[in-house]
C-alpha cells in the first residue's frame, strides 16, 4: 500500500464525510416552512438521493478515464475548454469548498451554544464566529501535516458519524409517530410537490447532498484510481441515500412541524423529544462533534482543486507549492482564510442558495461532458461505465435544469451572484492569458 495515496475505506470516508453534515442537521427547518405535508418532504431527500446517485454514476465514468485531481475544474477543461475549467475552479476555490466549511462551522459552534447553554455573545463577540473559527484553524492545522494522521483522523470521525446516525434513526423508529403528520399520497402533497416552495426546498437537499463528487477532486491521490474512484463515489453515495431518507422520516415522524420551522439546530430538536431534555443535551453535542468530520473533508478536498489550477497557471502557482510532508500547504491555508472570512461576513441561509446554484450549474455542464465525451470518442477505454447511459445522466440533467430555472426566477439575488462570481473567473483566465502572451 502506498502511504502517500489514499486507499478506498479513505476515499469513501471523504465522500460520506463530505456528504453528512451541516445539511442534515439544519436544512429540514427551512424546508417545512414551504412544504407542509409528509409525502412531499420525504420526496425532497428522495429525489435530492436520485439527483446525486445520477451525477456519482457520471463522475465515476469521467472520474476513472481522467484521474487527476480537481474535479469539475479538470473534467471541464479537458473536455470543453480551459476557461470553462477555470471558472468551475474559480467557484469551487472563492465559494465552493470555503463557504460550505464556513457553513459547518457555524453550524458547529451553534450546536455547542444550544447544548451547552453558552452565551451567545462574549465581550461584544458573538461567540457562535468564534466557535467556528476555531475548529476552522484546528483542522487546518491537522491536516497541514502527516498524510497518515490526517486519513486515520479523517476515518474515526466519519465512522463515528455513521454510527451515531444510525442510533438516532434507530431510536426515532422504536419512539413511533408522535408528530401525527401523515406520509400518504393525497392531493395536498402532490400539490405540494408542484410549488416554487418545492423547487426551492431542492436548493437546501441538493446543498444537504452536496459532496457526492468529493472523490473526484483527490482522484489523483487515490491508489488503483480507476477501480477506487467508481467505488468510492457510489458507495458512499448510495449509503449516504439511505441514511437521509430514513433520518428525515424519523424526524418528521417524531417531532411537530411547527417545532422545527425555521429551526437551524434542528438535530437538538430531535434529540431532545425523543431522549428528554437532558439526553437531548448530550446529543446535541454529539452532533457537534460530529460535524467536525464535514468540516474536515472539506479542508482536505477542496485545496485539491486550486493546487491543480495552480499546477495549469502560473499566477496561482503559489496554490500549487506542498510542504515537506507532500500537501498542499498553501491551497490548504488559503482556503481556510476565504472560510474565516465567511463566517464573519455572510449568513447561513445565504451561503447555502448561492453555494447551491453554482455548484448545480458546474455539475450540470460536467454531466453534459460525459455527452460530449461519449459522442466525440465513441471507442476510448472507459474503466467505468454509467449504468442506464443515457437515461441515468439525463435525468440528472432533467432535474438540475429544473432547479436551475427556479433559482433563477425565485432567487435572482443569490443566482445572479453565482453567475457573477463565474464572470469574475472568466475575466482573470483571460486577464492572466493576456498579460503572459505579452509578457513572453
Amino acid at each position: 500500500m502506498d502511504r502517500k495515496k489514499y486507499g478506498l475505506f479513505m476515499a469513501t470516508s471523504i465522500v460520506i464525510a463530505n456528504m453528512v453534515g451541516t445539511g442534515v442537521f439544519t436544512s429540514l427547518g427551512f424546508q417545512v416552512l414551504g412544504t407542509t405535508t409528509g409525502f412531499a418532504l420525504l420526496m425532497l431527500w428522495i429525489i435530492g438521493g436520485v439527483i446525486a446517485f445520477c451525477g456519482a454514476a457520471s463522475y465515476a465514468e469521467l472520474g476513472a478515464m481522467m484521474p487527476r485531481s480537481g474535479g469539475e475544474y479538470h473534467f471541464l477543461s479537458r473536455i470543453f475548454h480551459p476557461s470553462v475549467g477555470f471558472m468551475s475552479g474559480w467557484i469551487s476555490f472563492s465559494i465552493g469548498f470555503a463557504a460550505p466549511i464556513a457553513a459547518a462551522s457555524m453550524a458547529f459552534g451553534g450546536y455547542l451554544i444550544g447544548t451547552f447553554h453558552l452565551p451567545a455573545m462574549t465581550a461584544g463577540v458573538n461567540t457562535q464566529m468564534l466557535y467556528a473559527a476555531a475548529i476552522i484553524t484546528v483542522l487546518t492545522s491537522v491536516h497541514l501535516g502527516e498524510r497518515s494522521i490526517g486519513s486515520a483522523f479523517q476515518s474515526f470521525f466519519t465512522s463515528a458519524k455513521v454510527l451515531a446516525i444510525f442510533f438516532l434513526i434507530t431510536a426515532g423508529l422504536f419512539h413511533g409517530n408522535t408528530s401525527g403528520l401523515s406520509f400518504s399520497i393525497s392531493a395536498a402533497a402532490l400539490q405540494d410537490m408542484m410549488t416554487p416552495a418545492f423547487a426551492i426546498s431542492l436548493f437546501f437537499v441538493t446543498y444537504s447532498y452536496s459532496g457526492w463528487n468529493a472523490a473526484a477532486y483527490i482522484a489523483g491521490e487515490i491508489e488503483q484510481p480507476q477501480r477506487n474512484i467508481p467505488r468510492s463515489l457510489l458507495i458512499g453515495t448510495g449509503a449516504v441515500i439511505i441514511m437521509y431518507v430514513l433520518f428525515n422520516f424519523v424526524m418528521l415522524l417524531a417531532v411537530p412541524i411547527h417545532q422545527l420551522a425555521g429551526k437551524i439546530e434542528i438535530g437538538y430538536v430531535y434529540a431532545d423529544v425523543i431522549f428528554g431534555t437532558g439526553m437531548g443535551t448530550v446529543m446535541g453535542g454529539v452532533i457537534s462533534f460530529l460535524l467536525i468530520s464535514t468540516i474536515s473533508s472539506m479542508i482536505v478536498a477542496g485545496p485539491r482543486v486550486s493546487q491543480s489550477m495552480g499546477d495549469d497557471i502560473p499566477l496561482f502557482g503559489i496554490l500549487a507549492r506542498k510542504n515537506n510532508k507532500d500537501i498542499p500547504s498553501r491551497a490548504i491555508m488559503a482556503q481556510s482564510a476565504l472560510s474565516l472570512l465567511y463566517v464573519v461576513t455572510t449568513t447561513f441561509e445565504q451561503m447555502i442558495i448561492l453555494i447551491g446554484f453554482a455548484l448545480n450549474l458546474y455539475t450540470f455542464l460536467t454531466v453534459v461532458g460525459l455527452f460530449v465525451e461519449r459522442r466525440r470518442h465513441p471507442h476510448a477505454v472507459r474503466p467505468f461505465r454509467v449504468p442506464g447511459y443515457p437515461f441515468v445522466p439525463g435525468l440528472f440533467l432533467v432535474i438540475n435544469v429544473w432547479i436551475l430555472v427556479y433559482g433563477i426566477i425565485y432567487k435572482p439575488g443569490e443566482s445572479i451572484a453565482g453567475i457573477g462570481i463565474s464572470a469574475v473567473g472568466l475575466a482573470i483566465f483571460y486577464a492572466e492569458r493576456f498579460f503572459r502572451t505579452k509578457a513572453a
